[in-house]
């Protein structure tokens, strides 16, 4: 039961991650009139008709931002630089490898006299 709780709560966290442009566009339609009359950059300017729309493309634009910046920090994780701090040497062991004699067989193809095959001539 625990497992298959988690396993939702994964699944749910992975979907919130890649459609966070749909989840902000949903909020913005849910909520449009509070937007408009509230949060609205231009809502002392009716004439504009903005109704919202530069609150929602400023939401869009930290949106973006945040899944550049998340992808960046993916980016700096991936790449790792080795350190070593001592020189190591490389031994062979003459008593570990073994060399394997391989057989020198030719294959020869055996020699036939026989006519070369020619078509039948017509007329």
């Amino acid at each position: 039961m625990l497992r298959r709780f988690i396993a939702y709560l994964l699944m749910a966290a992975m979907i919130t991650v890649n459609f966070s442009r749909l989840f902000v566009y949903a909020g913005f339609e849910l909520n449009r009139n509070y937007i408009a009359a509230h949060l609205c950059e231009n809502r002392d300017k009716p004439w504009l008709h903005c109704n919202g729309k530069c609150y929602f493309m400023k939401k869009i634009r930290q949106a973006e931002e945040k899944e550049k910046n998340e992808e960046r920090q993916s980016q700096k994780n991936l790449f790792q630089e080795g350190l070593f701090a001592q020189k190591t040497e490389t031994r062979f062991y003459s008593h570990v490898l073994q060399v394997i004699p391989v057989p020198n067989r030719r294959f020869t193809l055996p020699i036939a006299d026989l006519p070369v095959y020619q078509p039948p001539r017509l007329g």
